[in-house]
Parts: C-alpha cells; sequence; structure tokens
C-alpha cells in the first residue's frame, strides 16, 4: 500500500468506506486514510490552532482491515507484483489483471 492510493475498509465501525491514503507506517504496519476512522484529539492553542479544543482528524488503521480498490475495474482486490524485463516492478489487480501503477 503507498500513500495516494484508494483504499476500502474490511473490518471495524467504517467497513465498506473507501478513501485516499494519506500516510503509510510500515513499521506499525498502520496507515492513515482521508475520512476513515476520524478520532477527536484536545489540542493545546498554538500557532497553526490559536483556539485549541478538540480537532477530528483521521488515526491509523491496521492495514490488514484495508484492500486496495482496483482503478479499472472499481472494486477492493489483492494485488500481485510483476517484474518487466528492465527490472522494473509493477502492482497488477488479481480480479482484472490490468495495472494499478
Amino acid at each position: 500500500m503507498r500513500k495516494g492510493d484508494v483504499v476500502a475498509v474490511l473490518r471495524g465501525r467504517d467497513a465498506g468506506k473507501r478513501g485516499k491514503v494519506l500516510e503509510v507506517y510500515p513499521a506499525e504496519l498502520r496507515a492513515v486514510v482521508d475520512g476513515v476512522n476520524i478520532v477527536k484529539r484536545h489540542v493545546r492553542p498554538n500557532r497553526e490552532n490559536p483556539q485549541g479544543g478538540v480537532v477530528e482528524r483521521p488515526g491509523k488503521i491496521h492495514l490488514s482491515n484495508l484492500m486496495i480498490v482496483c482503478p479499472s475495474c472499481d472494486r477492493p482486490s489483492r494485488v500481485r507484483h510483476s517484474r518487466a524485463q528492465d527490472g522494473t516492478r509493477t502492482r497488477i489487480c488479481a480480479r482484472c489483471g490490468k495495472s494499478i501503477d
């Protein structure tokens, strides 16, 4: 999973929602997805937010609860990897066989 991928949520309270990956944390096996797993954080006043208070923002979600949505078939699918003759790797949709990259 990479930053900018569109993913579908498989489990949890946001199951069925789709969103764009904003950040990926490979060491933690988690990602931040836009509009999914919204959490409230109490923020002190600072330059960006002079008022302070409670701020809602997307929280991290485990990668096992996400699946990449193929842009061509528009369905959540597993991803296969193939290596071209020149050595570049491409991600391929396991459902339709078309390139995701």
